[in-house]
């Protein structure tokens, strides 16, 4: 149990360096730079899935949480922020090194994440322009929602953002490792082994678990033969780090949220059932 809880306290800690900057940037942006800044952001967006789509294999949780925040600003796109939620690595790529595993996987694995992100983000983001549907607004419309007291300075602004967002990521990061504690590995291992549609729409399921535990979880069972490609890529596409708990967290259209979710799952599930039938 107190294991659970230090990497509930450590999974939360070491995100407070990329939430604290993100806030910061935005307060700049908003306040210093003003709406030019924005429309200059915005009008060299239609490279953004590229762009995020290679930060987001970085391994790290605070790219993710970083792009939710700016994409609740209305700083960078749908397709941006479903590019970096896909190639987001997370763990993954720790546990792969720190096992052994053949370097042709590795980069193979990266490459199919960042690939499905930049592809997916582009066309999302050609839909939506094509639609109309690019949203509107501006990064002014988190500090009305948090009422953060911005005329007191940005630096105290952003400072007060990240500990808000860090006490709750803590608190469900806790209990989201307490459920899993206590479920185990070997019973996610006998729900996906050998299930070549059936695993990866449960794997997907794992890896929208907004925490790190995800990514652990189901690079582990693949390194051990407990999960075929196809279900782990599934897994690792559709989880996102806190990505998602941050988005829920500071965007205010539930809807919204929940369509991205459902597109995220839906994009990560077809994915990796593809990568497993061309694995096969």
């Amino acid at each position: 149990m107190l294991h659970v809880l230090e990497e509930s306290v450590m999974d939360s800690l070491k995100l407070i360096p990329f939430l604290f900057l993100a806030y910061l940037a935005m307060e700049c942006l908003e306040h210093k730079a003003g709406e030019r800044a924005g429309k200059l952001i915005r009008s060299a967006g239609g490279w953004g899935p590229v762009a995020g789509a290679l930060m987001g294999i970085v391994p790290q949780c605070g790219f993710s949480a970083a792009a939710s925040n700016f994409y609740a600003g209305r700083v960078i796109t749908l397709g941006t922020l479903m590019a970096v939620y896909l190639s987001t690595s997370d763990e993954m790529l720790p546990i792969l090194l720190s096992q052994g595993a053949p370097w042709e996987l590795v980069v193979r694995i990266l490459l199919l994440k960042a690939g499905v992100g930049m592809a997916a983000g582009l066309v999302i983001d050609f839909a939506a322009g094509k639609s109309g549907r690019h949203r509107r607004g501006s990064i002014g419309d988190i500090c009305a929602q948090e009422r953060c007291s911005c005329e007191k300075g940005i630096f105290r602004s952003a400072v007060r953002h990240t500990l808000k967002i860090v006490l709750f990521l803590f608190a469900v990061t806790l209990g989201l490792n307490l459920a899993l504690h206590f479920m185990g590995e070997d019973v996610l291992a006998g729900l996906i082994l050998n299930r070549p549609v059936a695993g990866p729409l449960l794997a997907g399921l794992v890896g929208l678990i907004p925490n790190c535990a995800g990514s652990v979880v189901i690079t582990r069972l693949y390194l051990e033969g407990a999960m075929g490609l196809g279900s782990a890529m599934a897994g690792l596409l559709a989880g996102s780090g806190v990505g998602l708990l941050v988005l829920f967290r500071v965007n205010h259209d539930r809807k919204e949220n929940l369509k991205i979710l459902g597109l995220l799952y839906c994009i990560g599930v077809g994915a990796g059932i593809a990568t497993g039938f061309l694995a096969a």
